[in-house]
C-alpha cells in the first residue's frame, strides 16, 4: 500500500487517477463535505448523491487545481456547485412561501439554545423552501454578498435579501418550537 505523507502527494496521485489515493483523498475529506451537502439537500440520501457527484467531478477536475488558496476550499467550492446544480435542475429555485405573521418576543427572538446541536441545525436547515436553503447557505455558510448569490442563482438582489430574511424567520421559528417542546418546564 502507497505511503502518502502530504496533501500534495495525495493531489499528484488523484491527477495520476491512482485509485488508492482518490480513496484516502474522499476520506479525508469527504466528513467535511458531506456537512456542506446536508445543509443544501433535503435529506441524507440526497446529501449522500451530491457527495458521490461531488468527487466524481472533483477526480475528473482535479488537474485543474492551480494550488492558489486551499485545496479543501476548492472542494468544498465544487460540492457547492453540485448541490445548487441538483436543485436548479429539480426547477425548485423559484420563490415558495408566503410567511405567516406571528407575534414572537423580542426577547425570546435574540436567544440562542447553547443545547441545539449540529445535526438538529442541520435537519432545520433542511426543511427551508429549496430557494431559501440555497440563499441562507450561500450567505451564511460560504459567505458570498447578496449581489453575488442573485447573480449565481439568476435571481434579483432584493429576492435575495428578502428569502435571507425569511428563512432566518422560519429557522429562528423552528428553533424556539423545538426549545418549547425539548423544555417545556422551563419556559
Amino acid at each position: 500500500m502507497l505511503q502518502v505523507e502530504s496533501l500534495q502527494q495525495l493531489i499528484q496521485g488523484c491527477i495520476k487517477a491512482d485509485r488508492n489515493c482518490q480513496s484516502l483523498l474522499y476520506r479525508r475529506l469527504s466528513p467535511a463535505m458531506m456537512v456542506v451537502c446536508l445543509r443544501y439537500s433535503r435529506n441524507r440520501e440526497e446529501a449522500e448523491e451530491v457527495l458521490q457527484e461531488g468527487f466524481l467531478q472533483v477526480f475528473k477536475s482535479i488537474h485543474q487545481f492551480r494550488g492558489e488558496g486551499s485545496f479543501e476550499g476548492w472542494v468544498r467550492r465544487i460540492m457547492v456547485n453540485c448541490s445548487l446544480q441538483r436543485l436548479r435542475s429539480r426547477s425548485h429555485l423559484t420563490p415558495v412561501i408566503t410567511l405567516e405573521q406571528t407575534k414572537e418576543e423580542p426577547a425570546e427572538a435574540n436567544i440562542v439554545y447553547a443545547d441545539l446541536d449540529a445535526k438538529e441545525l442541520i435537519k432545520m436547515v433542511q426543511t427551508l423552501p429549496p430557494m431559501y436553503r440555497a440563499v441562507f447557505n450561500l450567505y451564511v455558510f460560504e459567505g458570498m454578498k447578496h449581489r453575488e448569490i442573485a447573480e449565481f442563482l439568476g435571481i434579483s438582489e432584493g429576492t435575495s435579501k428578502s428569502n435571507l430574511s425569511d428563512a432566518r424567520k422560519i429557522l429562528q421559528s423552528a428553533v424556539l418550537r423545538s426549545n418549547i417542546i425539548a423544555k417545556p418546564n422551563q419556559i
